[in-house]
């Protein structure tokens, strides 16, 4: 599974201190933000970028402390990143937006909807993060001292294995896809920005959730909530409460589908996204 056209150019940029890789693409439509997941990079964005930017100005951009952007000694809280994420809109003079977060980005989006309601638009949440104590023992487990440590130690086959709990059809899971994760991983300072991730929004008993669910009621956004069937990293059930308590939310529950669903079942990420946005 490969994207049908060349990567967009990598461009950088300061927030506020932080140097920043980002990509933008499109250049008529809505202001949308993709936010990746813990771990990831904007090269994850490839499958969806092209068809979402037919349509709207898209802009991707590699976290702090993820991918290629510096990695300041800091907590990485959902409060923190929903800051730089408010810091990249002002950089780049976007005064309103879209966001799309899938798994920990769909902690970073929920955060940032509750602190900056004016500046969003609307809301899409995939595998979404932060609606739950709830996750795989995998990720927990990151946050003990000493064992993190080692298991934030990057090794291909410890990164195959990851990649394929990631998803229904492990067959999806090429040599290339690992490989493009392992560049990314053995980055200089990236296992230490993990560790410092995994213990910032979670514990060995699951997430720090309730910042972001004592107040699910109040995000009013309209909501586009997309999960996996069989995601074993965070519970489709988080997704349904999720959908019941926002006041403009809907779901849709991919069949044959793990966390990644963005990556496993684009055609259909895309297309759902799409009419989503221009349904208002």
């Amino acid at each position: 599974m490969k994207p049908t056209e060349p990567l967009p150019e990598d461009r950088y940029v300061k927030v506020g201190s932080v140097n920043t890789r980002y990509w933008q693409i499109g250049d008529s439509g809505r202001a949308v933000i993709l936010l990746h997941g813990g771990g990831g990079y904007i090269e994850l964005w490839k499958y969806n970028i092209f068809e979402l930017a037919k349509h709207h100005r898209i802009y991707a951009f590699d976290m702090v402390g993820a991918g290629r952007s510096e990695r300041p000694n800091t907590d990485y809280t959902y409060d923190f990143m929903a800051q730089f994420t408010r810091e990249f809109m002002k950089v780049l003079d976007i005064p309103k937006a879209d966001l799309i977060g899938t798994s920990a980005g769909g902690g970073v989006a929920l955060t940032f909807a509750l602190k900056f309601p004016a500046l969003i638009d609307r809301l899409v949440l995939a595998g979404s993060a932060g609606l739950g104590p709830e996750i795989n023992l995998l990720l927990r487990i990151t946050a003990i001292p000493g064992l993190g440590k080692l298991l934030s130690s990057p090794t291909k086959s410890g990164l195959r294995m990851l990649c394929k709990q990631s998803v229904y059809n492990s067959n999806l899971i090429t040599e290339e896809m690992v490989d493009e994760f392992y560049q990314m991983a053995i980055l200089p300072g990236a296992a230490a920005a993990t560790i410092n991730l995994g213990r910032s929004i979670f514990s060995i008993w699951g997430q720090f959730s309730q910042p972001i669910t004592e107040r699910l009621q109040t995000i009013t956004a309209p909501t586009l909530i997309i999960w996996g069937q069989q995601d074993p990293m965070v519970p489709v059930s988080h997704g349904q409460n999720a959908a019941q308590i926002m006041p403009n939310a809907r779901l849709e529950i991919f069949e044959e589908c793990g966390h990644w669903s963005s990556i496993e079942h684009p055609q259909k990420f895309n297309q759902i996204i799409l009419g989503f946005l221009s349904s208002f």
